[in-house]
């Protein structure tokens, strides 16, 4: 079968790194900074998104964190979290993406007088109202920010406990990476592995091996957001790998930040040989001008990934989600069987010895 982007976007998918903030229509920027007065840049689209998407250019993971500014200033009011919320799973199902883990930052909306609380039943809303029309699955992961003081992470870290079962699936670290370790911000975390909730930490993206170290032995981190630098400590590779922790690739993104020197050596094809449990994610699809769709052509041409491989990454994804253990076997299995009746493909002996 002949490997193509509308093979790819038919595919079952599922999404682990995906931030809301990042993933807005220009269109709906636009008509949210009309309806609210809000001053941008530019009202011309085309030049928006110029200022907004990377494309082809790069530049450091701080300034790729900047463009969020003229992201996070439409998004002030629980009218437009709903919106933009409800608009992200209409764009994921037009791909197929079966289950996605949508990560923000309450604390990051209101400056017009909204709650933390207000903008999480926002979000939700939004999410819910898409999963009646399109069918997709969603839960929120909350963003403690390391750049912003240890005693908001531990707030949003409570706000995580409040929607635990409620919608809310994980809690993560992200933000600028280099001079803010996630040790910092370790009472947080204490609360939120105290009251048995999953957690994914942005880690060893813009600093070494040793943020990812912190992030697994001192907040255990039960997944890694990016963790391009892992390569470079073989005992921590190893451990990382013998206690499956999932490593989110966003291989478009990892470009844009400089993570890595060039495409062509990301080390997500060592990964993946070594036996690492890999997803294959997003990041910000309207900053990185990216789909998921575009992130596994990318997998294919770059490193040759197949469709099995694809597979592979798809099953391992879907039993990496952060939603309990029966809910999470009928999310694999059901993707399992459409992978196996559309598009014939079945479990191979690699891929058994591969996952452990």
């Amino acid at each position: 079968m002949k490997i193509s982007t509308t093979l790819l976007k038919k595919l079952p998918k599922v999404e682990l790194h995906c931030h809301l903030d990042g993933s807005l229509r220009i269109a709906t920027i636009l008509d949210l900074a009309k309806k609210n007065n809000i001053g941008l840049p530019t009202k011309n689209a085309e030049e928006l998104k110029k200022l907004l998407c990377f494309g082809k250019n790069r530049g450091s993971l701080e300034g790729y964190l900047a463009k969020f500014e003229i992201t996070l200033s439409v998004l002030q009011t629980p009218e437009s979290l709903v919106r933009v919320a409800f608009e992200l799973i209409e764009d994921v199902a037009k791909e197929n993406i079966r289950y996605i883990e949508v990560r923000y930052s309450p604390i990051l909306h209101t400056k017009s007088g909204m709650s933390p609380g207000e903008s999480i039943e926002a979000v939700l809303k939004g999410l819910k109202n898409g999963e009646k029309e399109f069918g997709v699955q969603s839960g929120i992961i909350v963003c403690g920010i390391r750049n912003i003081s240890p005693e908001i992470s531990l707030k949003l870290a409570d706000l995580t406990v409040q929607y635990k079962h409620k919608g809310v699936v994980g809690f993560d670290l992200a933000g600028a990476e280099e001079n803010y370790p996630a040790k910092h911000h370790l009472e947080a975390f204490y609360l939120i592995l105290n009251h048995n909730i999953n957690t994914t930490i942005h880690a060893g993206e813009a600093f070494g091996p040793a943020s990812i170290h912190q992030a697994i032995h001192h907040c255990g981190a039960h997944r890694i957001g990016h963790g391009t630098r892992l390569k470079e400590d073989t005992d921590l590779l190893n451990y990382v790998n013998d206690h499956r922790i999932p490593l989110e690739i966003s291989l478009t993104s990892n470009w844009q930040t400089r993570s890595i020197r060039s495409l062509k050596y990301h080390p997500i094809k060592f990964y993946y040989n070594f036996g690492i449990r890999i997803a294959l994610c997003t990041d910000n699809r309207l900053i990185s001008n990216t789909t998921l769709t575009k992130e596994f052509m990318l997998a294919h041409e770059l490193f040759g990934f197949g469709l099995n491989d694809f597979r592979h990454i798809t099953i391992t994804s879907a039993k990496s989600v952060f939603l309990p253990h029966q809910k999470r076997k009928i999310l694999v299995r059901s993707i399992a069987e459409e992978l196996e009746s559309e598009f014939g493909l079945m479990p191979e002996y690699v891929e058994q010895t591969n996952d452990g």
